[in-house]
């Protein structure tokens, strides 16, 4: 029987909407919320002044996770094997602070399990990682257009030509640890 102490971690791998999409796939995550964090504009943000890079915040994901069915570690892999972690502020054709590789912890093991994972992936990449490891200070929820975004827009020409090859990857190299066969 799985355990249901859920866990929290909040990720940032360039728009949230394909983190979103590639984490709703994996066995063990519960929930996904889009929204943003990492920055210190006061009061809670919209997606237009994230857009500006103004704001400092990054768009984020938080992921409550039951570590009894996926362990943070490999979830953390899952992570950095979908999105490129070597660009500096940028993945693809998204360019600014706010589509960063972050990854924001909650607690102390996070930290740890986090640094080891970003140690191990140093190796798996030619060049350096480049990806932020930050303390979780605030994280604030996006607007609900945004939530579970590649679901309700798969027809949509981002989601065809960014999301679903990502997903196409996921599948390939994490198969085992999907909910199910797709």
């Amino acid at each position: 029987m799985e355990s249901k102490n859920l866990e929290l971690i909040t990720l940032g791998g360039g728009c949230f909407w394909c983190t979103e999409a590639v984490l709703l796939e994996v066995k063990g995550v519960e929930k996904v919320v889009s929204g943003y964090s990492g920055g210190n504009a006061p009061g809670k943000p919209t997606y237009r002044e994230i857009c500006s890079g103004l704001t400092g915040h990054a768009e984020v994901i938080q992921v409550s996770f039951d570590p009894g069915v996926i362990s943070l570690h490999d979830l953390l892999i899952i992570f950095m094997t979908t999105h490129d972690p070597t660009t500096l502020n940028r993945q693809g054709a998204d360019i600014g602070t706010q589509y960063r590789s972050v990854i924001f912890y909650h607690d102390q093991n996070q930290k740890e399990v986090a640094e080891g994972v970003l140690s191990e992936m140093s190796s798996y990449y030619e060049i350096p990682v480049v990806t932020e490891l930050s303390p979780l200070k605030i994280f604030y929820e996006a607007e609900e257009y945004h939530q579970d975004y590649y679901r309700n827009n798969q027809s949509q020409g981002y989601c065809n030509f960014v999301i679903t090859p990502k997903l196409a990857k996921l599948r390939k190299i994490h198969a085992d640890k999907l909910k199910s066969a797709i």
